[in-house]
């Protein structure tokens, strides 16, 4: 073993990478504000959503029944929301495998 290969690993590494300065986090989060690129429309409009955002929900809102579109159809967020006469109860072999493999089989 060579002494100098030993003694010139041995240093501490400097990184290459310089910062300036200290890092220094804002103690209050940033006010709320649009995107700078977004659209004109969603400029003008993003205090209306920050307030709607902010306001509480109302729970009649939240557990309300799904409402029909404008087709008359309904849509519903979860299955189990609508009737059980529109639940799936038979599921293939293959469409098993194919929900476990994500999509990407080759049948």
């Amino acid at each position: 073993m060579l002494p100098t290969i030993a003694r010139g690993s041995a240093a501490a590494r400097t990184p290459l990478i310089r910062f300036i300065g200290k890092r220094q986090w804002p103690s209050r989060p940033e006010a709320p504000h649009p995107h700078p690129f977004a659209p004109p429309e969603i400029k003008q409009s993003f205090g209306e959503f920050v307030s709607k955002s902010k306001s509480p929900v109302p729970q009649t809102q939240a557990t309300a029944p799904p409402s029909k579109s404008k087709s008359g159809a309904q849509t519903y967020e979860e299955f189990w929301h609508a009737p059980e006469r529109l639940w799936r109860r038979n599921i293939s072999k293959a469409e098993m495998d194919a929900i476990y493999s994500g999509g990407a089989s080759c049948a």
